[in-house]
């Protein structure tokens, strides 16, 4: 069976890998740049993700992936093609399908076999019947398709792992012949198929995202109520833990979600229930809430210091989450924009998330190559992201390096006595 992805990113990249790695031995990844389709076959990814280009590496070695730019060759004779191209949001919130339907073109033009078409990115509910459709009426050649929808589920920074062990597959189809296809792709994954209609398939995965975004918001919220209250947010969230009803997963206190699905995501649902008449309000409060907590720990050190103006400022941390060099929706963005804008020096540090970050601000902050670098003669400092060389940070060091120990701590990441022993001004979230 031959199997074609379009899309090299997070989605596309993995879950062809994966489908590698398994023992499907025709898999091809397309994209539109040379320079990165050169760089995939000689093993090198595009994306920070861990154990993903030895994987890479082996199964292009063993020829059962390729890499192409070449969308025709690629589609033409393809048993699968899989749509994974991105969606990012308008400028309404809503999502941005124009990438799903340049694919959707090139397919019905191409194409000259049976295809089944199967769509794993995020869209509203309903595009697989509109891509079906569209793909209908312009295929050149007399030839059967049916679109069919395989939302992933899989974490930046452990997405290999997420694939391969998935918690389950969904898949969405209208017919047995889609179905028996994504069976027999995925028997070799040993996992639970989830088999519903394309709509409810679509509804899972922005359902699922939303709900881990209700969580987060929910905690962030609980958590700005307890330092108003004295209690601690960590006891807390270990309290609610125990209770199998909620669950252990997702109740970290923090300045916010970020990445490429839970901030999207959130507004594209929203977007989709209000241009139908209804107002998801549980969603619409959770985007409220995360964009207040973004800023919430900058806002407070804008109260504790007369001015930014001239201040050497030190961020810890750039990328939304640790193992990932994702910078999309990133909190670090928003509160580096406030610094600059106040007149702040800033010095950031990040172990892999430099070299995008320098897109963003290019030359108007300077670039750390080390935790210590960035809080030498620093006026304040705050972490934006818990990356394991902030969490095991010396923390002696902020008092011996620092011009003055202010740290406003977004994550969470040390112990406040701890702090408080070594004479530190240490501000976290909930604590």
């Amino acid at each position: 069976m031959k199997i074609a992805i379009a899309g090299t990113g997070y989605v596309g990249l993995v879950t062809g890998v994966c489908l590698a790695e398994v023992g499907h031995t025709n898999v091809v990844c397309v994209d539109v740049d040379d320079k990165k389709v050169d760089l995939m076959k000689a093993g090198v990814s595009p994306i920070h993700e861990d154990n993903l280009e030895e994987l890479m590496i082996k199964n292009y070695q063993l020829g059962r992936i390729d890499y192409t730019t070449d969308y025709k060759s690629a589609y033409k004779d393809a048993d699968v093609i899989m749509i994974a191209v991105g969606t990012p949001e308008r400028s309404d919130g809503s999502a941005n399908l124009d990438y799903i339907k340049q694919v959707a073109k090139q397919i019905s033009q191409t194409i000259t076999k049976d295809t089944l078409i199967v769509i794993k990115s995020t869209v509203p509910i309903g595009t697989n019947d509109k891509i079906e459709s569209y793909i209908r009426n312009n295929l050149k050649n007399n030839v059967k398709i049916e679109l069919a929808s395989n939302p992933e589920f899989l974490s930046q920074g452990s997405a290999v792992v997420d694939t391969l062990q998935a918690s389950r597959i969904v898949v969405g189809v209208e017919s047995e012949w889609a179905k028996d296809i994504l069976d027999e792709i995925y028997k070799p994954f040993n996992q639970p198929i989830v088999v519903t209609n394309r709509n409810s398939a679509e509804m899972i995965k922005y359902a699922s995202n939303d709900f881990l975004a209700l969580k987060i918001s929910f905690m962030n919220d609980i958590a700005n109520l307890c330092e108003i209250v004295g209690a601690n947010i960590e006891d807390v969230a270990k309290g609610m833990s125990y209770d199998d009803r909620i669950g252990s997963k997702f109740l970290k206190a923090g300045i916010g979600y970020g990445g490429s699905c839970f901030p999207k995501d959130t507004k594209a649902l929203h977007w989709l229930s209000s241009h139908n008449g209804y107002e998801l309000k549980t969603v619409k409060a959770a985007i409220e809430v995360n964009e207040s907590q973004k800023l919430r720990l900058v806002r407070k050190a804008s109260k504790l210091v007369e001015s930014f103006e001239g201040m050497k400022v030190a961020i810890l941390g750039l990328t939304f989450k640790p193992d990932t060099d994702d910078l999309r929706e990133a909190p670090s963005i928003p509160n580096i924009k406030y610094l600059i804008e106040r007149g702040a020096n800033v010095v950031a540090y990040d172990p892999v998330g430099v070299k995008n970050t320098k897109k963003i601000f290019g030359d108007s902050i300077e670039y750390a190559t080390s935790i210590d670098e960035a809080i030498s003669d620093s006026e304040i400092c705050f972490i934006m992201t818990e990356w394991s060389q902030i969490v095991n940070y010396d923390i002696s060091n902020y008092k011996s390096k620092m011009k003055n120990p202010l740290l406003l701590d977004g994550r969470n990441c040390y112990k406040v006595e701890d702090m408080s022993n070594i004479g530190i001004e240490y501000y976290s979230i909930g604590r």
